[in-house]
């Protein structure tokens, strides 16, 4: 059984992983744009908290790009209240 739950661990650090890799490609992408183009132009990146332990991503580029991704490992590093206090609110 606990190499189930390992199992499970290491594919959700994998989809994990690949999402933020969607994420970094997308923003180089956008940067490569504006760049390229022969004007002015800007980009700003935006995080949302979500429910459920998610956190939106939005790549904001005269069109936005949203994406959201698992944050439940960022509660880990807080304290213990203060984590068990947000996720509350967040519910």
């Amino acid at each position: 059984m606990t190499q189930t739950v390992m199992q499970t661990a290491e594919t959700k650090t994998e989809q994990l992983t690949e999402k933020h890799t969607d994420i970094f490609g997308k923003i180089a992408e956008v940067y490569t744009e504006l760049f390229n183009h022969d004007g002015y132009g800007d980009f700003r990146v935006e995080m949302k908290i979500l429910r459920r332990g998610q956190k939106e991503v939005i790549i904001h580029c005269g069109k936005q790009h949203r994406f959201v991704v698992d944050c439940n490992d960022a509660l880990k590093t807080q304290h213990p209240l203060k984590a068990l206090l947000k996720r509350d609110i967040l519910a």
